[in-house]
């Protein structure tokens, strides 16, 4: 098996560091240790921090794509329990890491918006892409007959996104699960009827 290059163990253990830190938390040195390479292999494969920022912003994203297809987008599944599958998909993910590292996404909205506007553009474009693949689940549901003919798809497909990210925020904050429990029950229980 090939050993993984210093660019692999730089993004893999970078993306963890600056998941548990934060991207302003997580020097670059901090970044070379935690991949045991010397700190000039960083220099030699990213142009800069920013640069650095939105690859592990793409390998998390990828990583989130397949979560997707494996929820949201699998037609295996009926379309709420999609959603369904893809909020507990979430919640154990974060239970995994007792509430601590909430999600890179919302973590970068929060953090880099201000001062890199190559990641927020980027953060735009997938918040639109994770959004549609809610909207095209509730256009499954509706069609399935488990949710009304009217149902507004494009607004609730927002709303979702949007509100678990902040109970993500919320639950990070708390170091507990409560707030995306609470979540789960109340879009099954309000929107999702």
């Amino acid at each position: 098996m090939a050993k993984p290059s210093n660019r692999t163990k730089i993004l893999t253990e970078g993306l963890r560091i600056v998941h548990e830190r934060g991207f302003g938390g997580a020097s670059v040195r901090d970044i070379a240790q935690a991949a045991q390479v010397p700190l000039g292999s960083f220099t030699n494969h990213f142009a800069s921090k920013e640069a650095f920022g939105l690859e592990i912003l793409e390998l998390y994203y990828r990583n989130s794509r397949v979560h997707i297809a494996e929820t949201l987008s699998n037609p295996a599944l009926q379309p709420l329990d999609r959603i369904r599958a893809y909020v507990d998909h979430i919640i154990a993910v974060q239970n995994g890491t007792d509430m601590r590292r909430g999600c890179l996404f919302g973590n970068f909205g929060a953090e880099v918006v201000e001062q890199f506007e190559t990641m927020r553009l980027r953060l735009v474009e997938m918040f639109e892409d994770i959004r549609h693949a809610f909207a095209d689940c509730l256009k499954a549901a509706v069609a399935a007959g488990e949710l009304p003919e009217d149902y507004r798809c494009e607004d609730a497909a927002c709303f979702l996104f949007a509100a678990l990210q902040g109970a993500i925020v919320v639950a990070k904050t708390q170091r507990s699960d409560v707030p995306l429990t609470r979540y789960k029950r109340m879009i099954f229980e309000t929107v999702l009827h």
